[in-house]
């Protein structure tokens, strides 16, 4: 039953349809025989959505491992080409063909604004897309399809107007875009809507105003952050949204659709009967990606405390599943504990992974159809906007409210069913650091959701995070089936070293990553090396990041 548009995605992307779209590529289409009716132009912005990036796992950071990364070990070099540059800009050309064109055509005002708002709000998420990762970058308003156009050679744009173009394009977005409301049947679920442009306004504003506060770029950083501020305080008003009830189904087919109100932008797989585009995710945290000891201990204490300072810290733990005991529930929700139903039958401590088996989102069901999954991914859901409401209060003002927080945090912690309450009280009285506390609850509810690695960026600590020795799970003999002998060049000893060097505070816990194999320059790593072939066909009017 599910999402008859994506078929409509699948046609005007991959063969367009034999009826309407096979005639040109649509960046030549011609106002003679194309842009002339609301189903031209529904089927020139289907394309935007199949150009969505699907479920990836970013092990950048120190959240999750998938393996070495040349990020974190200091062996990123600039590239030729990349992916990272082309694919947005060629995203964004067809946006602003499909501004263009919609735009001339002899459609009603009300039918035009409604899809070049679809235009725009793509054209802006692509654009942010760069801005996170080059800063400075060419800002091209108008269609281009080849490296002759001039539009293509021009210089970078300082990353402030590229921003505040994206913040008028969501704008417009968001005063033509029909309510989400009006897109939550099948054949509609999925298209963007108002609450998906105020959603990319939290999400923009949040990002540049830290960004911008903590790397001190001299702009108005409380203006972006008024800007995040405004856009969750309106979608929180119009109460279209609200936090799905179980934290773990979320992740499921239950959680698809309007019928789970958290869903705020979503990128749709299906149909589920008979899927025709895929991904693999659980195949994915079956074969690779895992949990850090790093992040485990993010995770409180069901007395609100982190690590350093509960007293029901379980140290030298006899069982893989101490880590679960006095929890957020959250951790048991995330991660396997011995025994449960996995990938191939009762979870089993590093059958599959030296760290910890991520449970979020695995469905055996699909994991059965060996990356033929279809259950959709959430690009924004609710719990973003409150969590960084709150955290754009308290950069702006320095601090925030206990109702604010009850709005916030404590409705999530509520959700999962951790009754442990962030007050100002209980910060104040246990010596913890409010913004910490705000920080943590991103990385504790969005673990493998891709955030992670854009906070620390933004908040300037990937300096400080990344050169850091990345640990996996206790090894534990009478657990798994693993032999001690096979890892025992990478447990720690009694101090919790190994080879010498300080790794953790305890013993036996498996070292992925030495400190001293990894890096991060921040003279240069907080900005992507711009590829050298972008550099050339611009006649050296973009200039590379500094230190690359």
């Amino acid at each position: 039953m599910k999402k008859i548009f994506i078929t409509a995605i699948a046609l005007a992307t991959l063969g367009l349809t034999s009826c309407e779209l096979d005639r040109e590529p649509e960046t030549t289409l011609s106002d003679t025989n194309f842009w002339k009716s609301e189903s031209d132009f529904r089927g020139a912005c289907n394309r935007f959505y199949t150009d969505l990036d699907g479920f990836w796992h970013d092990t950048r950071a120190d959240d999750l491992n998938g393996g070495v990364n040349a990020t974190s070990s200091g062996n990123w070099t600039v590239p030729a080409t990349s992916g990272d540059w082309t694919n947005p800009y060629n995203r964004i050309g067809k946006c602003n063909n499909a501004i263009e064109k919609i735009g001339a055509s002899s459609q009603t005002d009300a039918i035009k604004n409604r899809w070049i708002a679809e235009a725009c709000f793509f054209r802006a998420y692509q654009y942010f897309e760069l801005v996170k990762k080059y800063g400075d970058v060419p800002l091209i308003l108008k269609p281009f399809d080849s490296t002759n156009n001039p539009e293509i050679k021009k210089s970078r744009t300082p990353r402030e107007e590229v921003i505040q173009q994206c913040y008028e394009d969501l704008d417009f977005a968001f005063k033509y875009l029909p309510d989400i409301d009006k897109v939550s049947k099948d054949a509609e679920w999925g298209r963007v809507s108002k609450s998906a442009a105020l959603g990319m306004l939290t999400r923009i504003g949040l990002y540049e105003g830290t960004f911008s506060k903590y790397h001190k770029l001299g702009s108005d950083w409380k203006a972006h952050l008024q800007k995040c501020v405004s856009a969750a305080e309106e979608m929180i008003r119009e109460g279209k949204h609200s936090l799905y009830p179980d934290f773990q189904k979320l992740f499921y087919f239950d959680g698809e659709g309007r019928q789970n109100r958290e869903n705020v932008f979503v990128k749709v797989y299906g149909p589920n009967d008979a899927p025709t585009i895929t991904h693999g995710n659980s195949r994915q945290l079956e074969n690779w990606v895992f949990l850090t000891r790093n992040a485990v201990d993010q995770f409180l204490y069901s007395d609100g405390l982190p690590r350093e300072k509960s007293p029901l810290v379980i140290h030298d733990e006899t069982s893989y599943d101490d880590i679960f005991k006095n929890r957020d529930p959250r951790l048991g929700m995330t991660l396997y504990q011995i025994g449960e139903d996995a990938y191939k039958g009762a979870f089993i401590p590093f059958a599959y992974h030296k760290g910890y088996s991520i449970k979020k989102g695995f469905i055996l069901s699909q994991w059965e159809t060996n990356s033929r999954e279809s259950v959709d991914k959430m690009i924004i859901r609710y719990a973003e906007v409150l969590l960084s409401y709150a955290e754009a209060l308290y950069e702006l003002n320095g601090s925030i409210t206990d109702a604010q927080l009850d709005a916030t945090v404590n409705k999530i912690r509520e959700r999962a069913g951790f009754e442990a309450k962030l007050t100002n009280a209980f910060v104040e009285a246990n010596g913890l650091d409010m913004r910490d506390e705000i920080r943590r609850e991103r990385l504790v509810e969005f673990v493998d959701e891709n955030l992670r690695y854009s906070d620390i960026i933004r908040w300037k600590i990937a300096e400080n995070v990344l050169p850091q020795a990345v640990v996996g799970a206790k090894f534990i003999d009478s657990e798994t089936t693993t032999k001690r002998e096979e890892f025992k060049n990478f447990l720690t000893d009694e101090s919790g070293r190994l080879n010498g060097k300080q790794a953790y505070d305890e013993k036996d816990f498996y070292v992925l990553e030495q400190a001293d194999t990894r890096k991060f320059d921040p003279e240069k790593d907080y900005l992507y090396p711009i590829p050298t072939y972008e550099i050339a066909t611009s006649d050296g009017n973009v200039v590379q990041n500094p230190k690359w």
